[in-house]
């Protein structure tokens, strides 16, 4: 009897020492087991599942170890979402349930977030659309593969349009070259318009200001296909009349009609001193081409009145610019020193006020005279010269000798700076620049 009662005790001691676990060594059973029922409670078990390299999170920590360790042996169990979750999706979706989903619940409350990594990130209107707008299996948890162009999903309402029809006017149906994919509707749209940038007084507040056809193709850069009646309705000049060019860029820019500036130094007469502030009518007064460039042709009235000189009775040249130039009629000056003598440089500089001063007969310059400026009266100059071979009491002998206004006699021919003989009696006409003492002391 006493035998048997020793069996019943060492039997249960044997087959409780021989753990079902397999090889979970280091591990008390008090660890997870209660002492006293040899149940295992999930809310005290004291086992670190972190140890297994699967951290129990959220709703992990609430499962009872045997949802996931179908038997008795711990070691080996798999770690994949999808060992032991099924998914719903019927292989629309990938297998890594960790790309949606976390542990604390199956719902998802980052779906922007989630796109993002995708390749259609939700932007604009995308982000507050319901899914199903986009997913037909959307009831169905399941997700197919979709395009990610604009026109795959808005097609209706690409062919719908009316303001303007894009089916009609030949529209890309590609959106986003009008649409922002950030905006939240379809209105504002913005068409990068680059290749002829709507600037200035192109910033009209609609496409049909230019695209009145409905038509969004062929049209011309050029100014004149759209700005036609302008030209032939402008009277001031009149355009038409003047067959002004019709590339409106000449004169005008895209900030508006006015103020309108042509540029004349492209021309073959630049616009220079006085002739910057003159008005265009002035000029041009028969149109605006084949107008002539020389100053005669418009200054022949200045010419004709002019008395100091008289231009006329004196045989002035009606090359203007010989004495002129563009800043004003006054002061003018002649080149008289070189080709002449010398009246701003050497003795005679500051020693007249006017050209009647040498020229005493003002109907032709080609005269002049010495003797009546100087103490060069007859007597005293013929003592002075007596001797001198061929000397004559008279203005153009006196030039002979005296070339360059000098008291010392020299050759009795006129030589200029370049070293050439002048031909007294064919001396060319010339005119003076400056009729002031004052200003041929700047000579």
């Amino acid at each position: 009897m006493r035998l048997l009662s020793l069996l019943i005790f060492f039997i249960p001691v044997i087959v409780l020492g021989q753990s079902p676990h397999g090889d979970l060594k280091g591990n008390d059973c008090i660890v997870c087991h209660s002492p006293d029922t040899w149940q295992v409670d999930s809310k005290t078990i004291k086992f670190d599942h972190s140890v297994t390299n699967f951290k129990l999170l959220g709703s992990h920590k609430t499962v009872d170890c045997s949802t996931c360790h179908t038997d008795l042996v711990f070691k080996g169990t798999k770690k994949e979402c999808s060992d032991c979750h099924n998914s719903v999706h019927a292989g629309t979706l990938s297998d890594d349930c960790t790309s949606c989903h976390n542990t604390n619940s199956w719902l998802i409350s980052n779906t922007n977030e989630m796109h993002r990594r995708s390749r259609f990130p939700l932007l604009g209107a995308h982000q507050t659309a319901d899914c199903s707008s986009c997913h037909a299996g959307y009831e169905n948890l399941q997700f197919q593969v979709l395009k990610t162009e604009c026109f795959a999903c808005h097609s209706n309402t690409f062919n719908s349009a009316q303001n303007p029809n894009h089916v009609a006017s030949g529209f890309s149906k590609d959106c986003l070259v009008c649409h922002d994919a950030n905006s939240k509707s379809w209105s504002g749209a913005n068409f990068n318009h680059d290749f002829f940038p709507l600037v200035g007084g192109h910033r009209l507040p609609n496409c049909f200001s230019c695209h009145t056809n409905s038509s969004f193709t062929g049209l011309s850069k050029a100014c004149y296909s759209c700005h036609q009646p302008d030209y032939e309705g402008t009277l001031n000049p009149n355009h038409v009349q003047a067959n002004f060019p019709k590339e409106c860029q000449t004169c005008h820019t895209i900030n508006g009609w006015t103020p309108a500036e042509f540029n004349h130094n492209l021309t073959q007469f630049p616009l220079t001193g006085r002739h910057i502030q003159v008005q265009c009518s002035s000029c041009h007064t028969s149109g605006y081409s084949g107008t002539p460039t020389d100053c005669n042709s418009c200054h022949s009235a200045d010419f004709n009145a002019t008395q100091n000189p008289n231009h006329i009775s004196t045989g002035f040249p009606r090359d203007c610019q010989t004495c002129h130039t563009t800043l004003g009629w006054t002061p003018a000056q002649f080149e008289h020193d070189a080709p002449y003598f010398p009246i701003y440089t050497g003795r005679h500089r500051n020693e007249w006020n006017n050209c009647n001063d040498c020229h005493t007969n003002p109907a032709d310059f080609k005269s002049f005279s010495c003797i009546n400026c100087h103490e060069h009266n007859k007597t005293d100059m013929d003592n002075e010269h007596r001797g001198v071979n061929g000397y004559v009491y008279d203005s153009r002998d006196c030039l002979r000798c005296h070339p360059n206004g000098e008291e010392r006699h020299q050759k009795n021919d006129r030589i200029d700076k370049t070293g050439n003989k002048i031909d007294l009696d064919n001396l060319k006409l010339f005119t003076t620049r400056s009729f002031s003492k004052e200003r041929t002391a700047n000579g």
